[in-house]
């Protein structure tokens, strides 16, 4: 698993972070499942397990 990288903001300006890109994409996919627009698990070991679900459905859709 990757660990998360903080990045200081460095001067004026507005610069592209790459990697903050793809988080909010994801996002994004994962909001398409309406079953994440709410936390209708009781447990997170649950709701880790729609996501992953998500996330396959998502990668097979692609691979497609």
């Amino acid at each position: 698993m990757k660990t998360l990288e903080v990045v200081e903001k460095q001067g004026k300006g507005f610069n592209l972070v790459k990697r903050r890109w793809v988080v909010e994409r994801t996002f994004a996919w994962l909001n398409n499942a309406r079953r994440h627009s709410k936390d209708y698990e009781v447990l997170a070991c649950n709701s880790e397990a729609m996501i992953q679900i998500s996330m396959i459905a998502i990668l097979l859709r692609r691979l497609a």
